[in-house]
């Protein structure tokens, strides 16, 4: 295959994916992944603008000033300076990086903000190498089996629509809590806890990893999260053993 086709497909490839609505991005599937995924397009579509302008202005650069051996002054006026452009040039990036930084710590704050009053408690603390999850509450309690490969993660269920308040800690090493589709992640830090708010939007299955390289079997630290209808993770929570019995 020929380097201009290639380079074509490619193009395509790229065209294509900024031509959806999400931009290549899952839209996250929790209240602060939706946060985070509106940051995301703000920033993409900022960037789809600045390189709108300097394409543009590389394109009619190279086609206005184009080699002419009948126009002598084909490259146009020469001039040092333009004091009235270079401020423009220089202020509008100003403006864009600020309000970029802005949108972010404003963001950061809405996603780092916790409720009062949550719906549901979860406590989870990360080991070498695996989870034990509780609902303090209850007195449930979901705990890993011996990791190693093959063996599958615990599963803890969430009810849709309602804010789950996450205690997460670690007894040994650092770890780290992502659920990619919710667009978050935490880390687990011994001796301390990291306290966040997630609420999930969309039911469904979703996998869960340790993202913080923690020794040998990192790559079996997992864990599946189920959003459920309230109803249906109440009764679920009934069937757990309690922290009494594990």
């Amino acid at each position: 295959m020929s380097r201009a086709r290639v380079a074509a497909i490619a193009l395509l490839a790229a065209t294509a994916s900024s031509c959806s609505s999400s931009f290549g991005m899952p839209s996250g599937a929790s209240e602060q992944g939706q946060d985070i995924f509106n940051l995301w397009q703000v920033f993409f579509w900022a960037a789809i603008v600045v390189a709108a302008v300097v394409y543009g202005l590389l394109g009619w650069s190279l086609l206005r000033y184009r080699r002419r051996r009948a126009e002598p002054d084909a490259l146009g006026r020469q001039f040092r300076e333009h004091i009235p452009l270079e401020i423009v040039y220089t202020a509008i990036p100003v403006v864009i990086v600020i309000g970029l930084f802005a949108a972010s710590i404003s963001t950061g704050d809405t996603v780092g903000d916790v409720t009062p009053n949550p719906d549901v408690v979860l406590h989870a603390e990360a080991f070498s190498w695996g989870w034990r999850f509780s609902f303090p509450n209850e007195g449930v309690i979901v705990l890993s089996d011996p990791s190693g490969e093959g063996v599958p993660g615990p599963v803890v269920k969430l009810p849709v629509g309602e804010t789950v308040r996450v205690e997460l800690t670690s007894n040994d090493v650092i770890h780290a809590f992502w659920v990619p589709e919710f667009l978050f992640k935490r880390d687990a830090i011994p001796g301390r806890t990291n306290i966040f708010d997630v609420t999930p939007t969309t039911p469904g299955t979703y996998h869960g990893v340790c993202s913080e390289y923690c020794g040998l079997n990192h790559a079996y630290m997992t864990f599946t999260v189920e959003v459920v209808p309230a109803q249906e993770f109440r009764s679920w929570l009934t069937q757990q053993p309690s922290e009494s019995t594990a």
